[in-house]
């Protein structure tokens, strides 16, 4: 299982982007303070007690069941599904039904629905909570894709709040004793910041916990992260847990953003691809002790190839090694290994060919710390949102239900 203890390398230090205080990586090479016995408490989610306070963000095409069990070995934390459409659920596609599927022994069970009619959210989250099925809800309502805010869902919902209290109201209701939490972006862009209403919608609606990916839809995923309104929505909301997300790439990156933020958790997306281990870092961290260097290439083979096998397991053997391709990209990021060695492992067919070409690899060579901190998967923005016809003029008006709205896309 895990791994080793890590010495901190270059660290964050809270810095200021237009007035935006955001996570910048050190010049020096002064460590982040470990956490003090006491310091940060358990996350409680409803009934969930969460330690270290780390969830896994849903990321779409990423966190299935293989990678949530691959993070969980390294160390504990709430690991949620990918995103699944709440109508895609109740009309009973085999694509979401696989999606919300969830390995054997796997504890606690976390999903993340999406979906903009609150009949559907209900609908979706008593088939959820069933006997022997999941312990927790999490709703989105932070994708920023133009095929999903042009028709009024994902990161455009919460602007109508109405909407926002009906649908989260339904899956509270629906869930019972299962905890529901709700995920949103700071708002629209800059002048159209919707986090302080929809945090306080979340709190009298009944759910457990709010997060925040301290962006607008706006800024996609481009421009830092904005953790000044992470502490202003815990200012805010201080009945439920406050969990705030954006630019954790390291573990001493939680730290800072708890201990500038007040936050009580930490969500983590873009930062553990490629990076399973960061669960452990992270764990280590909260827990007083030194994380591990980051592994070398002869370090992180078995992992690549752990992964890889399990995806097989869970997806067969076509579609599992395809699945993997993407994520080589994210392993080796940072590390000299050559332009033809990526290529070659982007095209991978077989988890024999793969091994071949890692095992090829110099496994001496370490990660160069310049290349701790660089950004994986998405990177665009900012980006102009797409929105229905007066969206923002009348937020109190409830709008009709638009079936487009509910594509299957990245959690955002």
């Amino acid at each position: 299982g895990g791994r080793l203890v890590r010495r901190a390398g270059h660290l964050p230090v809270i810095a200021r982007h237009n007035g935006r205080v955001t996570a910048e990586p050190s010049p020096s090479d002064e460590d982040v303070a470990n956490a003090r016995q006491g310091e940060f408490a358990p996350l409680a989610i409803g009934p969930l007690s969460v330690w270290p306070p780390v969830v896994l963000a849903p990321m779409a095409g990423v966190t299935n069941a293989p990678f949530r069990q691959l993070c969980r070995r390294f160390g504990a934390g709430l690991y949620v599904s990918e995103m699944v459409t709440a109508r895609a659920l109740v009309e009973g596609n085999e694509r979401s039904r696989r999606l919300a599927g969830f390995a054997p022994g796997e504890s606690p069970r976390s999903l993340q629905l999406y979906g903009t009619d609150p009949h559907a959210i209900a609908a979706a989250v008593e088939l959820a909570v069933g006997p022997g099925r999941v312990d927790h809800i999490d709703l989105n309502f932070g994708c920023p894709a133009k095929k999903i805010t042009r028709h009024g869902g994902g990161a455009a919902i919460p602007v109508k709040r109405r909407l926002l209290a009906a649908i989260v109201g339904a899956a509270v209701r629906a869930a019972g004793p299962v905890p529901v939490t709700i995920k949103f972006r700071k708002g629209i862009d800059d002048t159209h910041t919707t986090y302080l209403d929809a945090g306080r919608i979340g709190r009298d609606e009944g759910a457990a916990a709010v997060a925040l990916h301290a962006r607008t839809a706006e800024d996609h995923y481009g421009p830092p992260a904005d953790w000044s309104a992470i502490a202003r929505l815990k200012d805010a909301v201080t009945e439920i847990p406050v969990l705030g997300n954006g630019d954790v790439w390291e573990a001493p990156d939680a730290l800072r953003m708890l201990r500038s933020t007040g936050c009580d958790g930490v969500v983590v997306g873009r930062g553990c691809l490629g990076r399973p281990w960061l669960f452990g870092d992270l764990a280590s961290l909260f827990d007083g002790a030194d994380p591990a260097p980051p592994p070398t290439v002869g370090e992180m083979v078995p992992v690549m190839l752990d992964h890889v096998t399990a995806l097989v397991d869970w997806l067969g053997p076509v579609v599992g090694v395809r699945d993997f391709r993407k994520h080589t990209a994210w392993y080796v990021k940072g590390y000299p290994v050559g332009a033809e060695m990526r290529r070659q492992l982007a095209q991978i067919t077989s988890i024999d060919q793969l091994a071949r070409l890692l095992h090829s690899i110099d496994p001496s060579i370490p990660l160069p710390d310049d290349a701790r901190r660089m950004p994986r998967g998405h990177t665009s923005g900012p980006r102009p949102v797409s929105l229905p016809d007066g969206w923002l003029d009348q937020p109190d008006v409830m709008p009709p239900v638009r079936p487009d709205a509910e594509a299957l896309v990245s959690g955002g």
